[in-house]
């Protein structure tokens, strides 16, 4: 008799349960469900079949990538929110994880033979790189603290294996090790960021958190989070003053590897840092402002400064990142439509600066070494005249000089400090700007006047032949036809503010 009442019982509170339960609509997430299964299947394939596809799952992997920029775009959904509150499907996000996953497929493709001739053709790297990417785009989904920092270690873990991949190198295993360490300070501070906003909001979603702050409820507490929260995202960003792992993670891991870690992972957490401090910190500005325009200066002026003397190509190309983030963060501290739009179109320009010149780097081989040295470059422009001028336009472009994209993507950023009365912080921006030219200058100078050293090794393989040529034509002739860019991040940017 008890146990039929039980039984009752618990069959009323299972059929109260499943009224009130309601499926989460899965389409949204559609792009990440599609990457996680494609990984488990290729590690299920490789652990099976061994190296020797190594070179095929990375095409694979590559049209993956390209695959899921096709289902996000053909989806066409705007501002819809699903699992309880923790994902957001918009157009802001649109636009970045196509960012995301095309600079994934390049920096795999272009990576291929550096893989195979450094005896890295272990068939988990590009597996690794496809679990980081699906990281990258929960990140940039999230809605919710805590689905933000599973997208966060799901692209960290990853991130710090490729990092160390090339194992019998001592400085690839140091910058492991380095990144490791570090990062696990950056997921402290995020996680006891969070906690506080918990505490002091009483919630992890964004909404919650926004609610709170709007009703004027802006507790110490609740700043205080932020400020943690915040700088978690400036370190995987490499914004001073948590930019210290950037030069020694960039020089010692493999330069596919440094590539890609210059591209998709920064631009992700830049994703992550606008749509934290836009959406539910939105009414905190006068608060987050400051915080912003700090790392911004800091970020810029060490950039400028500290590339000058390096003599390895990668540190420099590190440095020169860091500068790059403080260019995009003065955007960010504008608060405004215009100076999110303004840093979607710089990260957009700087993803594709970025992947040409690691490209160029990849071709430094002499005798079949990897050469990373900036001397080494004398000469290039006898022995190979078409990499001399493609590695010119990249070097030019990074230093912000007319008309090539470069410059435009510092002209929305400064623009908007500008009309956001931040004019001091555009002066800064351009004096620093004057400042880094000279390194990049350098070594076209070096490339072009030098007396000649040794040939790079020819011929340069198809993939980063094809690379080199998209995005030195992108960089080199975006004057001429910016509007897909331009509208793109207005759009995106508008999508993305209350």
């Amino acid at each position: 008799m008890i146990s039929t009442l039980f039984l009752t019982q618990l069959q009323i509170l299972i059929n109260e349960a499943m009224t009130e339960f309601s499926a989460p609509d899965y389409l949204p997430a559609l792009p990440e469900i599609f990457l996680g299964g494609i990984s488990l299947i290729l590690l299920t394939i490789g652990v099976f079949v061994g190296n020797r596809i190594t070179t095929l799952l990375t095409w694979v992997t590559s049209l993956v990538l390209i695959a899921a920029v096709v289902i996000i775009l053909s989806l066409n959904i705007n501002d819809q929110i699903t699992f309880g509150g923790l994902y957001i499907a918009d157009t802001f996000g649109t636009f970045m994880k196509c960012l995301v996953l095309i600079g994934g497929a390049i920096t795999l493709i272009m990576g291929m033979s550096y893989v195979k001739n450094e005896g890295m053709k272990r068939f988990e790297f590009p597996i690794l790189i496809l679990f980081a990417t699906t990281g990258m785009l929960l990140m940039i989904s999230a809605n919710d603290l805590i689905s933000l920092y599973v997208g966060l270690e799901m692209q960290s873990l990853a991130l710090y294996i490729v990092a160390a991949f090339k194992r019998e190198s001592i400085r690839s295993t140091e910058s492991g090790l380095k990144y490791f360490v570090l990062g696990a300070l950056s997921s402290g501070l995020l996680l006891y960021g969070a906690t506080l906003v918990y505490g002091f909001a009483g919630g992890t979603s964004y909404e919650a958190i926004g609610n709170i702050i709007e009703s004027g409820d802006l507790s110490l507490g609740l700043l205080i989070g932020l400020v943690f929260i915040a700088s978690a995202l400036a370190f995987k960003v490499s914004a001073v003053p948590f930019h210290m792992w950037t030069p020694d993670v960039y020089e010692g891991a493999p330069t596919p590897v440094t590539a890609f870690f210059a591209a998709a992972p920064k631009i992700a957490a830049m994703a992550v840092l606008i749509r934290v401090l836009i959406g539910p910190f939105y009414d905190a500005f006068d608060q987050w402002q400051q915080i912003i325009i700090f790392i911004s200066i800091a970020s810029m002026v060490l950039g400028a400064f500290a590339a000058i003397m390096q003599a390895n190509i990668k540190r420099l190309l590190a440095y020169s990142s860091i500068g790059h983030v403080g260019y995009a963060l003065v955007g960010l501290a504008s608060g405004n439509e215009e100076g999110i739009r303004g840093v979607i179109i710089y990260l957009s320009i700087y993803m594709v600066m970025t992947l040409g010149a690691f490209g160029c780097v990849l071709v430094m081989r002499k005798r079949g070494q990897m050469i990373e040295n900036i001397n080494d470059l004398a000469g290039l422009s006898r022995s190979n005249p078409p990499l001399a001028l493609v590695f010119s336009i990249f070097l030019f472009s990074m230093a912000g000089i007319p008309p090539l994209a470069g410059f435009f993507g510092k002209f929305y950023v400064f623009m908007s400090a500008v009309n956001a009365d931040l004019i001091g912080l555009a002066v800064i921006g351009v004096l620093t700007s004057v400042i880094g030219a000279f390194y990049y200058i350098r070594i076209v100078k070096i490339i072009y006047f030098d007396k000649p050293k040794d040939s790079f090794d020819k011929p340069i393989n198809i993939e980063i032949t094809a690379t080199l040529t998209l995005t030195g034509i992108i960089t080199a002739f975006f004057f001429a036809y910016p509007s897909p860019i331009i509208s793109g991040a207005a759009i995106a940017a508008r999508s993305l503010l209350p």
